[in-house]
Formats: structure tokens, sequence, C-alpha cells
């Protein structure tokens, strides 16, 4: 299988491999990155679980995992951006994201969330990307919000953002 590279002005998306995910995941593993402050944030390793148990039940789809974020200027990990699953029925897809925290600040977390949303929105049959954050995660609202998400209605405790492709 292919594994998936998405290229922005300052970053590389790589899509990871089973094995990739499954060591990410392990809670020890730096996925085969070197990573800035010494190794991934704990959304990238909840991430690469959903990845692996994807594999495992034989539901994988290319493109639709984990994707480590890779700074072009040095080389290192800042994150991760993935799919919690591949488009359901309605061709609604839900990302999720996070930055080892010496990335945060600077960009890139829009950057990640605008190249992924674009490369979904471009697979066949896919309309809207949803993102969810917690009430209280201001950063990562302020994120969607610059990528073009708008706020909709979601499940308690959870704020849900749409972005709604209209071509």
């Amino acid at each position: 299988m292919t594994l998936h590279t998405i290229t922005t002005a300052r970053l590389t998306l790589h899509e990871i491999s089973r094995e990739a995910a499954a060591d990410l995941n392990s809670g020890g593993g730096d996925g085969g990155f070197p990573w800035l402050g010494g190794g991934p944030a704990d959304g990238t390793r909840i991430g690469s679980g959903i990845t692996v148990k994807a594999w495992d039940e034989d539901a994988y789809r290319s493109g639709w995992g984990t994707y480590v974020l890779v700074r072009g200027a040095d080389g290192h990990a800042l994150g991760g951006i993935g799919f919690h699953s591949p488009p359901d029925a309605e061709g609604a897809v839900e990302i999720g994201y996070d930055l080892v925290p010496e990335a945060r600040g600077a960009g890139y977390a829009t950057e990640a969330v605008c190249a992924l949303t674009a490369w979904a929105l471009g697979q066949d049959g896919v309309g809207t990307v949803l993102a969810h954050t917690d009430p209280d995660n201001a950063a990562s609202q302020r994120v969607l919000a610059r990528a073009g998400f708008r706020r909709a209605a979601g499940d308690p405790g959870q704020d849900e953002y749409r972005f709604v492709h209209h071509g």
C-alpha cells in the first residue's frame, strides 16, 4: 500500500504505516521520526492507536489514517493529524490533531488542518470535514476558525466545527 504525503509551505504530512502507528501508540516510541521536544504529544499517540485498530480490523483505507507533521526547515516532527475513520455514508469525515508544546503558536496546526481538509475534500464523495474540541480549548478553536471551519451544534461537553465544501 502506498502511503500518502501532503506538502505545504513549511510542512510535509507523512501518512504513517501500521508499524509506525503501533510504535507511537506504545507510549514510548517515536514512529521513526526525530521529534521536536523529544517525543509526540498524547493526541498523536491516541490517533496512532485508532490507526492500528483500523489496520487490525482490516478496515484501514489508504489516506484515511494518521499523519506526522514534519517541518521542512529542520526535519523535526512537530505533531500528528489524521482521520478518525474513512468518510461515512453522508460524505463526512472527522479529523483530530495536536502539536508538541515547542511548536505551538507558529501557525503549524492551521497549516496542517488546511492541507488535510483540502486533501479530504478533493476525494470522491467527501463534502464535510468535522472536528471536535473541548469547550475550554480556545487555541484549537482558533485554529479551526482560521482554517475556515464554522461552529455547529455538537454533543454536550464538546464543541463541533464543520468545514462544508460548496462546490
